[in-house]
């Protein structure tokens, strides 16, 4: 149950990721910071009661990163590159998690 509400929190994400490439309003872009800030934190802690610390450290990266409160200027490109690279990192994330689980 608790990967089914992982993978679906990483499904949604990445779709709001991947949509920050099109020329969006600007709250959209606001309301991406806050949704990413939640999903990586409770990723974060997730990480954290299973002791795997590396995940743990990284999601939690990318909620201070993503945080809506102070905000972190890199322009738009710099953005575009950043939801692309941490889409594409959360699309890996399932496939390993689904290959651990299988094991």
């Amino acid at each position: 149950m608790t990967n089914i509400i992982e993978s679906s929190l990483k499904i949604s994400l990445i779709i709001l990721l991947f949509l920050c490439l099109l020329n969006m309003p600007y709250g959209y872009y606001q309301l991406v910071r806050f949704v990413a800030f939640i999903v990586f934190s409770i990723l974060s802690y997730k990480a954290h009661k299973k002791n795997r610390n590396v995940e743990m450290v990284i999601y939690g990266g990318l909620a201070l990163l993503f945080q809506p409160f102070f905000k972190i200027y890199l322009g738009r490109e710099m953005w575009n590159m950043v939801d692309v690279i941490v889409g594409v990192g959360l699309i890996i994330s399932l496939f390993t998690i689904r290959t651990k689980s299988k094991m």
